[in-house]
């Protein structure tokens, strides 16, 4: 799949959640690999939030980004497990309009490649709400990486070819 190097590249805003229990911004190794791969890659670090797995609080943030044009895009690690702590799928389905069911049936399978079944327990998946396009990851560097590099570089690239999300973003609030 290609990249036409003849398009424009758009950078794309994306804030940046870890949901967390346990880490803080000092040992957030997640986060900060996601951080360093869309820097990398061009596009802009609109905000970066660390916070508990409380589903709550998880969509207070979301509606707050989702309302600021600064932001066009939301990345989360963490929360997308299923033991009882783990609400981050529930957070964004309450806040999401259409969910992208793809991307979470992709994320699993480019993680079977890797980590085997052990993927059945990852919960990754994805939705737009009023034009933001919102995407919870595992929250290991490992699932990072997978979500990043193997679908999120070249979906929120806007020369990637035959397709991207970015191309899309000018009609996500039809009606």
């Amino acid at each position: 799949m290609p990249i036409d190097e003849a398009r424009t590249f758009l950078p794309v805003r994306i804030a940046v959640l870890t949901v967390s229990d346990t880490r803080g911004f000092a040992d957030d190794r997640s986060g900060d690999t996601l951080v360093e791969r869309l820097t990398a890659a061009g596009h802009v670090l609109a905000d970066r939030a660390l916070i508990r797995d409380d589903a709550d609080a998880i969509v207070a943030l979301l509606h707050q980004w989702i309302e600021d044009d600064s932001v066009d895009c939301v990345i989360s690690t963490g929360g997308t497990g299923v033991t009882g702590r783990d609400v981050t799928p529930e957070a964004f389905a309450r806040v999401w309009e259409k969910e992208i069911p793809g991307f979470g049936e992709l994320f699993r399978w480019l993680s079977f490649q890797k980590i085997g079944t052990s993927t059945i327990q990852s919960r990754a998946c994805a939705g737009v709400a009023r034009g933001t396009y919102l995407f919870a990851l595992p929250g290991s560097t490992g699932a990072v990486k997978d979500g990043w590099d193997g679908i999120l570089a070249t979906q929120l690239d806007s020369r990637f070819q035959p397709c991207n999300f970015v191309e899309l973003m000018p009609r996500l609030r039809e009606r």
